[in-house]
């Protein structure tokens, strides 16, 4: 194959959307596992007090510079987005499972079940989300426990909505009406037909979820009600930095919150992107 030929191979796959969306799911990815495990193995001594190295601005020896107390503000914000997108992750899947299970069992039980979880999801899309955060978060004793807890209880609600009423269309077609007039339980026919039919509701609904819990996150602990500060948290890393910002040291805000800004951005895409390839409308293009 020359170099002709193989030009115009990648340029119509370039042009093929799926190929693209694949391709950047993959590197997305790739980045964002690489962010994580970057930040959960980076050694604690790579960001210990080092009193002979403070306030230094962004160089090739400390690309991000250094804080106050001369810790390196590379490994800081890499530590704290790992604890960000680890809080994020257990988030994120634990209120998609609950937000299935109330979706599904509102909308194939209908009856009481439906009213009772209409009524809640009302109940908690009212609430006014950051005051009822920390209020749980206080009320478990603030750190991770109280962070996940409060996320968990209250970004379940769009997504049940969604599921509830997919499976609303569901349970009427066809093969359903065919299961149940072989005599299969309910429990049968949610395995088998309803959960498999709503598994890219799910897996997109998971991707967008983790963006709003790591925010959430970070907001509530540069409030003072979240991780501790003894903890390199996003939150706790730019609360501290609104001190210094007079002092002239910009890069100690600037960094982690672009940094923040680019996760939430990427995860937005990914969320997009693979609603668009687990789209049958779209996922052949």
């Amino acid at each position: 194959m020359n170099f002709k030929s193989l030009s115009i191979l990648l340029r119509k796959l370039s042009e093929n959307r799926r190929f693209s969306t694949l391709v950047f799911l993959a590197l997305t990815l790739l980045f964002l596992l690489i962010l994580l495990f970057t930040g959960i193995f980076i050694p604690a001594s790579s960001c210990e007090i080092n009193l002979k190295e403070v306030k230094l601005a962004p160089s090739f020896k400390h690309i991000f510079g250094t804080d106050w107390l001369g810790r390196d503000m590379l490994c800081r914000t890499l530590k704290g987005l790992s604890v960000s997108m680890e809080v994020g992750l257990i988030t994120a899947f634990s209120s998609c499972i609950i937000a299935v299970f109330l979706g599904v069992t509102a909308a194939y039980f209908g009856g009481k079940f439906d009213t009772v979880i209409k009524w809640l999801t009302d109940v908690t899309m009212g609430l006014p989300m950051t005051i009822f955060l920390i209020m749980i978060s206080v009320l478990v004793g603030k750190g991770k426990k109280g962070i996940i807890l409060g996320v968990v209880l209250t970004h379940w609600v769009h997504l049940a909505r969604i599921i509830r009423i997919e499976v609303m269309q569901i349970r009427n077609r066809q093969y359903i009406q065919s299961a149940l007039s072989f005599g299969k339980s309910p429990f049968y026919i949610m395995k088998n037909h309803i959960l498999p039919s709503i598994l890219p509701q799910f897996v997109v609904g998971l991707v967008l979820l983790f963006p709003h819990a790591i925010l959430h996150e970070a907001a509530i602990t540069f409030l003072g009600f979240g991780i501790p500060p003894d903890q390199p948290a996003i939150g706790i890393i730019i609360s501290e930095a609104m001190g210094y910002l007079n002092t002239g040291m910009w890069w100690l805000a600037l960094f982690p919150g672009l940094l923040l800004v680019l996760i939430v951005r990427l995860f937005d895409k990914l969320g997009e992107r693979l609603n668009f390839l687990l789209n049958p409308a779209t996922g052949q293009e």
